[in-house]
């Protein structure tokens, strides 16, 4: 009997139908019965529909456990529901059944065997795993470049961060499909995230990034018949987003309106996110606004913007009528609203949402939300009390949590705090420069240079570097990156000519410079040298050179603004009537007539 000729068979199609177990039973004794279970398609579809209508799949491995000979499509169907369930180990299980099978000898894996495997070794990040699984394949697979498991295995080493390896698979394909294609961008976007930090070459490497998208893009459209769907453009619009790439961006932007793509909540947070990572928060609100549909997705990133924009109580507005339209919280929305409570001081209204966040939404806290309530405290002051809530939970503390700590520690002056801190992070993260940097902060502005340098010489023993301050802008679709005292700038000599412009103008309005914020027990008019050539500063200025008169200055910069630069940006944006936009580490500064939206707590 023939696979069409069984497919055919009534009982299946009602077998189909099957809501619950009990009338899915009476169809399998049917089977049994009529002796249809004998053969392999109709065991794949009780198969599957057993394991998708109970809770556990117990019932499906049962009737598998009673198969005399099992074929490997029907080990097929098992293991990927398995992987379905997020049951991987069970799943490995059974893949491991199929070499021990000694009632059928000459059964080996084959193409279909692989990809759920993969898949949930990426989903779990599981490299080892995966890693042996790709040995596997070279060995049982008659072809290893099958073009189902090599789309496979890009995606595997694309969600383990393993991007040389991803695309190295990925060029191997003939003809990628379009899951290939979404795999190797998405591989790119991540790594954004991941490379565009502080770290002293991330603007290189992340523009090569960006380069390697676009041009992915354009040999997808020239080179390839598969047409680009949601989840291609938002890898490319998330790449933009985080480096900042404005023109990039709106570009990619204007092609999901030309190929009226589908604008859901994947795609509009994206597109959000990009906006406002760009300093649009105007343009990022607007669409918004005009979205067919805003799920929580959408919601998280229009909140967040508000947030970091430092539009705090406008966030909490948001969450409200987000509320009022009955969609369900997840806990990103407790994040972005404990983030939107920290930038504005809110401290007792986020220490209320932080400890009603259980019982109001069911979510438990996990560490990112702790991070936030310890920057809460220690932004207020509460340094003690922030120490305190770290030594209290019940998970093992990260490195973020005790540098949230250290950085309260520098800016309210405690010493004390500061070196327990300092204490964790160096056995949790002994090469990461800026946490000895935070503490070499608080020796400084106490005059304490012996304890300095004492720090700074624990820094030079472990070959550790400070990580060099940087800041860039996009100028007519160019990005333009500055470093402290940089002269590598074409338009190096012009830049500088307009500094001492600046320089004097800022004196003539009363501008001192903050020397404390100088990290070094050298002269007061050299200290005031060191300021004067910030990475920032250097953007600001070729900026007042290239940039309309009657446009913002955006500027990311990959360090937390200092105290100097930021009085001294308050004082050019009334001077010289300017809007000027920076994006830090952690949040946005508007500044415009000699104020920042911060309010100056940062």
């Amino acid at each position: 009997m023939n696979t069409t000729s069984l497919k055919n068979y009534p009982i299946l199609h009602l077998l189909q139908k099957c809501k619950t177990l009990d009338s899915m039973k009476q169809i399998h004794a049917q089977m049994i019965t009529t002796g249809l279970i004998l053969h392999t398609y109709p065991l794949s579809r009780i198969l599957l529909v057993s394991s998708s209508i109970t809770t556990t799949i117990s019932y499906a491995l049962t009737i598998f456990n009673h198969v005399k000979n099992p074929t490997i499509f029907l080990y097929n169907i098992l293991i990927s529901c398995l992987t379905k369930r997020g049951q991987t180990h069970e799943a490995f299980s059974l893949y491991t059944r199929i070499f021990t099978d000694q009632k059928n000898n000459l059964l080996k894996p084959n193409s279909y065997t692989y990809p759920s495997l993969f898949k949930a070794c990426g989903a779990q990040v599981q490299f080892q795993c995966g890693k042996a699984l790709h040995a596997h394949v070279l060995k049982f697979l008659q072809t290893a470049h099958d073009q189902f498991v090599q789309a496979s295995l890009v995606s595997f080493y694309s969600s383990c961060g393993k991007i040389c390896i991803a695309r190295y698979l990925f060029d191997e394909i003939t003809q990628p499909d379009l899951a290939a294609w979404n795999s190797i961008l998405s591989a790119y976007a991540r790594c954004f995230s991941v490379n565009f930090d502080a770290n002293a070459n991330s603007f290189h490497d992340s523009m090569k990034l960006l380069v390697e998208v676009l041009h992915l893009f354009g040999q997808m459209q020239k080179k390839s018949l598969v047409r680009p769907n949601e989840v291609t453009l938002v890898a490319l619009i998330s790449a933009c987003a985080d480096l900042g790439a404005i023109s990039q961006g709106m570009w990619a932007h204007a092609y999901v309106v030309k190929k009226k793509l589908r604008l859901n909540g994947f795609l509009g947070s994206a597109l959000i996110t990009l906006y406002v990572n760009c300093g649009y928060l105007d343009f990022a609100y607007q669409l918004f606004d005009e979205l067919p549909e805003r799920d929580t997705f959408c919601y998280n990133a229009m909140i967040r913007g508000l947030a970091v924009h430092g539009h705090g109580q406008e966030a909490l507005d948001l969450f409200e009528k987000m509320r009022l339209e009955e969609l369900v919280p997840d806990d990103v929305t407790v994040l972005v609203i404990l983030c939107a409570c920290s930038h504005m001081g809110l401290v007792d209204q986020g220490c209320k949402f932080f400890h009603s966040m259980q019982r109001d939404f069911g979510i438990e806290p996990k560490l990112e939300h702790y991070g936030c309530l310890v920057d809460i405290l220690g932004r207020a002051g509460r340094v003690e009390e922030a120490e305190e809530t770290i030594h209290a939970m019940l998970m093992k503390p990260t490195a973020v949590l005790w540098r949230s700590l250290l950085g309260a520690a520098r800016v309210h002056g405690n010493l004390k705090v500061g070196e327990i801190a300092l204490k964790h992070l160096i056995q949790l993260e002994p090469e990461a420069s800026g946490n000895y940097v935070l503490l070499s902060n608080i020796y400084a502005s106490m005059n304490r240079w012996d304890e300095m340098k004492d720090v700074r010489k624990l820094m030079k023993e472990h070959d550790i570097n400070k990580i060099p301050g940087t800041s860039i802008l996009e100028i007519d679709g160019v990005m333009h990156e500055f470093s402290s005292g940089d002269k590598e700038h074409p338009k190096a000599k012009e830049i500088y000519l307009k500094l001492d412009d600046i320089n004097t103008r800022l004196k003539e309005h009363g501008y001192m410079p903050r020397t404390r914020e100088v990290l070094f027990d050298i002269e007061e008019e050299e200290k005031e040298g060191h300021l004067l050539y910030h990475s920032e500063r250097l953007a600001i200025a070729f900026a007042l050179i290239e940039c309309r008169f009657d446009s913002p200055i955006r500027i990311i910069k990959n360090l937390r603004v200092c105290g100097d630069c930021h009085d001294s940006t308050k004082l050019i944006s009334r001077i010289y009537e300017r809007e000027i936009i920076i994006r830090d580490r952690t949040r946005f500064h508007h500044f415009k007539d000699g104020n920042c939206s911060c309010f100056d707590y940062w």
